[in-house]
């Protein structure tokens, strides 16, 4: 059993508001603090590695910046999970070692609720004993995240832990 608390967000979370462009000169370390601040100051402070975040439609919207994934997993985030995604936002969390699970029915998770995320299965089962299927994710996104990203999933491939 694999649990987790959720961190609930509306509709159309955009790239600006994961990583705000007034800190991108900072790099990581300086984003991931100010990290959906706008919405919810409280957040990244307060969210805790293995924690899920859970959001509605058009999650990622906005500018292709791949930092807005970056401060999800310097965070520490276990996995978003909402109903659709920006394209850009889906591919730059995978290669960044981000699982975004795609459920039509993320909405019904509550805010601050224990749930229970299965990865043999893609499901999440409340307290309550709510059970949510999740879109199946192909095992090569599967096997980026576990290995934390593209970047590490190819160094493991080549055998060496040289930066490429």
């Amino acid at each position: 059993m694999s649990m987790h608390k959720v961190w609930k967000f509306g509709d159309d979370i955009d790239t600006d508001v994961l990583a705000p462009g007034a800190y991108m000169k900072l790099g990581i370390d300086g984003i991931a603090p100010h990290c959906l601040e706008a919405v919810r100051p409280e957040f990244a402070s307060a969210v805790r590695p293995g924690d899920l975040l859970v959001a509605g439609a058009n999650f990622g919207i906005g500018s292709s910046r791949e930092q807005a994934a970056a401060a999800l997993v310097h965070l520490g985030l276990r996995a978003v999970v909402a109903p659709s995604y920006s394209g850009l936002f889906f591919r730059n969390a995978f290669n960044l070692g981000l699982l975004l699970l795609t459920c039509a029915r993320a909405n019904e998770l509550k805010d601050g609720e224990t749930v229970d995320l299965n990865l043999q299965t893609l499901s999440i089962t409340t307290a309550g004993g709510n059970h949510l299927a999740c879109d199946r994710v192909p095992d090569f996104l599967l096997d980026m995240v576990a290995a934390g990203g593209l970047l590490n999933q190819l160094r493991k491939k080549l055998g060496r832990a040289t930066s490429i």
